[in-house]
């Protein structure tokens, strides 16, 4: 605010931020509790924005324009008797900003429903303040379903003083086998996702068991290549309720990541089973449970009756391993960068790496580091950005306040906003990565700025990949230490490396395809069948109404949920999703 607003501030001629929300607040209120959509039109532009988390619609849903969005909100109300909305006490106060290119008043409130309490965040128009440009509301506990947090943890006293008896250690191990009971909530998958969940889960008193292929909890980072770090900030990463020590570096690498999962899985007392597989499903309709099969270490099986089955498998299924011409006839060694640990075995020899997204210029990065001839061959174009300054952009709603609050900012833009915010903030990565990116270019480099330049995070919504965050391999490339080929020099792969085109063959004693991996879909036709696969659709990606496909909510399969993505996302949604089955679990929504 410049010296003359706050002159008039003063004088009572305009009103500060936070009387200018307090107001809004409160005829939105009254125009809710009155469902006059009319009045609750006019309090919205034109072309507003709304997206609601469970509060009003126990779902992930969004609306655009006024009218639109005072009709779905008085047809939810009667069910919702959503009310007491007022600035949220002890949060980031009002302020004015600027959101997808426009000045808004910024502002994070509370209200309370039939059922729960819940936080939201409102942007009202800084020219019009009477007009919300966008507003988010959801829905963050239960009444009398609490998180067992802070003031409301457990006492202790069924092992501290329980002389003579089990001790905490003892009944850890016997809760942990299920052997005189059902797990109400069976995750496939023990990485961010399905530890988040977990964790929420257990904090409201919902029965959670984690399997887990690997041996070890971590194992899922740890396995990884050698080199690999997280490419954003480590306190934009913390699991919910335990957040990674103050002292650990700006960006994690993997060893850490996977140690710290193990720590976290014994705090949060996580039921986890490691060395286990998840088999394949069948729903029992009529019982409404899961039959679901794992298999244990030493080969024995067990068969689960969950109500809910949640895969947290990652976003992706086994790797994708394309049908390329004479890939077949290659004689030397072939891998998915899925396998590829590092490139110490490889100095001295000849690699190909195929697929210019984040795996394959780390694994090329690595090679070449270890002493290997390493080319990167790119199939499709590619967005080159930098880990600092550009990627870090993405984050910049969460600077200066506590994650808590930008996690809430972070969840209010329907996808119309998505794309226009993203739009702006690739234009500045473009501006900041102009010298690197004009470097690969001009050495044949295919790049590009993502849908309607909408950028990589564009991407990760749509197809989660294409892009790489540069963590030093550009400027290798551009140095001509590290080739560049395009797929389409290939005429085909032949036993000793790749016939070009103009008949030359590149040599290789190493191919290592860094091509993605088959999507979700495939993974639930071969463990629950055809028929749930069918019925289930598309997992990722944007449906209908601009969400990301059967993420985070209720799919047209009865008790069947799917988690993922990064650690934000996942650290976000398990809230949201521990929080719909808790209200199935205990009669508040249908199943």
């Amino acid at each position: 605010m410049d010296t003359a607003e706050q002159q008039l501030l003063e004088k009572g001629v305009i009103q500060s931020e936070q009387a200018l929300v307090a107001q809004w607040l409160g005829q939105f209120d009254i125009a809710l509790q009155g469902a006059n959509p009319s009045s609750l039109a006019s309090l919205f532009a034109s072309d507003g924005h709304w997206r609601d988390l469970l509060a009003f619609t126990w779902s992930i849903t969004p609306r655009q324009g006024a009218e639109t969005i005072a009709a779905l909100m008085v047809a939810s109300q009667p069910a919702t008797r959503a009310r007491r909305f007022a600035i949220a006490e002890g949060r980031t106060p009002p302020r004015r900003v600027q959101r997808a290119g426009i000045d808004v008043i910024e502002a994070i409130f509370q209200f309370e429903t039939e059922v729960g309490r819940g936080f939201g965040v409102l942007r009202l128009l800084a020219s019009e303040p009477a007009k919300a440009f966008q507003m988010m509301t959801s829905l963050h506990e239960l009444k009398g379903f609490e998180e067992t947090i802070g003031n409301r943890c457990p006492t202790g006293e069924a092992f501290s003083r329980n002389f003579g008896g089990a001790n905490w250690k003892e009944q850890r191990e016997a809760i942990q086998v299920y052997a005189d009971r059902e797990p109400v909530v069976l995750i496939v998958g023990g990485g961010q996702a399905g530890l988040s969940l977990a964790a929420t889960l257990g904090r409201i008193g919902v029965d959670t068991l984690v399997v887990d292929k690997f041996p070890r909890i971590g194992d899922c980072w740890r396995r990884r290549y050698h080199s690999l770090a997280l490419h954003n900030d480590t306190k934009l990463n913390h699991l919910p309720y335990m957040p990674f020590p103050s002292s650990w570096p700006t960006y994690l690498p993997k060893d850490m990541v996977a140690d710290w999962f193990e720590t976290y899985a014994w705090a949060m007392e996580i039921n986890f089973w490691t060395s286990t597989e998840f088999v394949r499903g069948e729903y029992d309709d009529a019982a409404g449970i899961w039959n679901a099969m794992v298999r244990r270490a030493d080969g024995s099986e067990r068969t689960l009756h969950p109500r809910h089955l949640v895969f947290a498998n990652g976003l992706v299924g086994s790797p994708n391993i394309p049908e390329l011409p004479g890939l077949k006839d290659f004689k030397g060694d072939m891998m998915h960068t899925a396998v590829f640990t590092n490139g110490a075995n490889w100095r001295g020899k000849k690699a190909l790496v195929i697929g210019t997204g984040t795996s394959g210029h780390d694994v090329a990065q690595d090679l070449h580091a270890n002493g290997c001839d390493t080319t990167i061959v790119q199939r499709g174009a590619t967005m080159v950005l930098s880990i600092d300054p550009s990627a870090k952009l993405t984050y910049g709603i969460h600077n200066g306040i506590p994650i808590e609050d930008g996690d809430l900012l972070s969840s209010t833009n329907t996808k119309p906003v998505v794309k226009k915010t993203l739009q702006g903030i690739t234009k500045r990565m473009l501006d900041d990565d102009r010298e690197i990116i004009d470097g690969l270019i001009a050495r044949g480099f295919k790049f590009t700025d993502g849908e309607d330049g909408a950028g990589h995070q564009w991407m990760v919504r749509t197809r989660y990949g294409g892009y790489y965050l540069d963590a030093g391999c550009s400027q290798l490339i551009i140095d001509g230490e590290i080739g560049l080929l395009q797929y389409n020099q290939i005429e085909r792969f032949v036993a000793n490396g790749a016939l070009l085109k103009d008949g030359s063959v590149k040599p290789a004693d190493l191919i290592v395809l860094a091509t993605g991996f088959l999507p979700q879909e495939v993974v639930i036709r071969k463990l629950l069948g055809d028929t749930v696969a069918k019925k289930v659709g598309q997992i990722w990606g944007f449906d209908a109404d601009g969400e990301m496909s059967n993420m985070w909510k209720r799919t047209a399969q009865r008790g069947l949920w799917f988690v993922g993505g990064g650690f934000n996302n996942c650290r976000i949604n398990s809230r949201y999703v521990a929080l719909q089955i808790k209200a199935i679990e205990e009669g508040l929504l249908p199943a």
